[in-house]
């Protein structure tokens, strides 16, 4: 049997899986990295990457359309060559992926393009038998999008299915009200498909802020996509050259070109041979881990969506790297802090948000005031935009410290990121009013909230 030794084995090479392989080669560890897919996992191919490509794109579309209520010559109602925009996205993906293949190069690391399977916690076994020694094992294999359990389901896509459309559908059903339906839906009717948002619930995005969705919900409806909450889809069926939906609270001629799915991801966790070493699953099926990535198995881990923690694309990288500063670096205590990480929801426009919100901080402490900033940003006004920019600011105590900060509105994607070093530094509103504002910028406004 042949058999090769390393100090540690990654399976999967996504954001996790690179981060990890790449953090434990700089400590001087020997590794090999298993991943048959393209490299980049989710994020670079089926996910962040791709999804802002388009998203920049439905922005842009936006954008000319107000530029002509200014003056601009340009036509009310802009088109996009699909073809030409799908070669730009795949040429900057294509580049990525040429900087991991340099970069796993140049640090040393084994990629095995093919899928492993453990054996024990100590070795893995490769699709061609050939089997790998490790003193670690990185579990990093992501997530998949999940297709509910209906008649006629298989008519319908999940997210995966939209990175492969070639042109906008002209009508086009998102079931789902998370942040990945939030997201196709934005994109697909700036691109020019007619939108329908089907939501179980009564509410976009679970877990974030009440208030902010419910003005998300309101913009979207001004753009013009169809959100229809409490519908249930009990069926898909075909319906001459379309698919109907059958519904529950909803629509009863429901006939779309396309539907998608976004009703949730699990974690990739089948043929890993978890169950032959003993490694332990949660409640939903994710490895169980602890806060330094451990799973139930001395010496072997997990991070990323693989786990139950947040399924982000820096949450993985930063989990990694701290996971292999542990083992490699010298940092014994080394580990990611799970409080208050930022994320945006890549909507138009974006949402961004960070700690608590409202409904959370006042189930956590006595005191909880909150402040807002309500606006037409000046492009909408300038353009006659309906579309309202909500900022809202969640404080705890006597102090008032900053426990949630919330943004609905244009540039809220990059205007989070420092507003999150404050939060996390434990900033008050007081030294938010004492900071001077600058104008004229939305971001002002969140020191200027009242």
């Amino acid at each position: 049997m042949n058999t090769r030794s390393f100090d540690v084995v990654v399976l999967g090479g996504g954001s996790g899986g690179l981060a990890a392989s790449f953090r434990a080669a700089s400590h001087g560890a020997k590794v090999a990295m298993l991943e048959p897919a393209p490299l980049g996992g989710t994020c670079v191919n089926v996910g962040c990457v791709p999804k802002k490509a388009m998203w920049l794109a439905a922005d842009l579309a936006e954008r000319i359309a107000l530029a002509s209520q200014l003056g601009f010559d340009v036509p009310a109602a802009p088109q996009v060559a699909w073809p030409r925009l799908l070669q730009r996205r795949q040429r900057y993906i294509d580049g990525i992926h040429a900087s991991y293949r340099q970069r796993l190069q140049d640090t040393g690391v084994a990629h095995i393009a093919q899928r492993g399977r453990l054996l024990d916690a100590r070795t893995v076994e490769c699709d061609d038998g050939t089997r790998l020694h490790a003193w670690h094992i990185v579990i990093a294999t992501g997530s998949h999008a999940l297709k509910p359990d209906l008649p006629g389901a298989a008519l319908g896509g999940v997210s995966d299915d939209f990175f492969a459309l070639q042109a906008a559908p002209a009508r086009v059903a998102i079931v789902g009200g998370g942040y990945i339906a939030v997201e196709l839906a934005g994109v697909l009717h700036g691109l020019g498909s007619e939108v329908t948002l089907l939501v179980r619930g009564q509410q976009l995005l679970s877990g974030f802020d009440s208030e902010m969705t419910a003005q998300m919900a309101e913009n979207l409806r001004q753009q013009g996509i169809d959100v229809r909450f409490g519908c249930r889809v009990q069926a898909l069926e075909r319906h001459g050259g379309g698919i109907r939906a059958l519904l529950q609270g909803g629509p009863a001629d429901a006939v779309f070109d396309t539907v998608l799915f976004a009703t949730g991801r699990a974690p990739s966790t089948h043929g890993l041979g978890l169950e032959t070493a003993g490694v332990a699953l949660d409640g939903q099926g994710a490895i169980a881990v602890d806060a330094f990535q451990n799973t139930s198995v001395p010496g072997v881990f997990a991070v990323g969506d693989v786990t139950a923690q947040a399924m982000l694309t820096p949450v993985a990288i930063a989990a990694a790297r701290r996971l292999m500063d542990r083992l490699y670096g010298g940092q014994p205590d080394a580990r990611l802090d799970y409080d208050n990480v930022p994320s945006v929801v890549f909507s138009h426009p974006p949402l961004g948000s960070v700690g608590l919100s409202e409904e959370q901080a006042r189930a956590r402490f006595d005191t909880v005031n909150t402040y807002h900033s309500r606006f037409r940003p000046m492009l909408q006004a300038l353009g006659d935009g309906q579309v309202r920019t909500l900022f809202k600011m969640v404080c705890a105590g006597v102090d008032e410290k900053v426990v949630g900060i919330h943004l609905l509105g244009e540039g809220a994607d990059e205007i989070l990121q420092g507003f999150a070093v404050a939060l996390k530094a434990g900033v008050t509103r007081r030294q938010m009013e004492d900071t001077v504002a600058i104008h004229p910028t939305s971001a002002e406004e969140v020191v200027l909230m009242r």
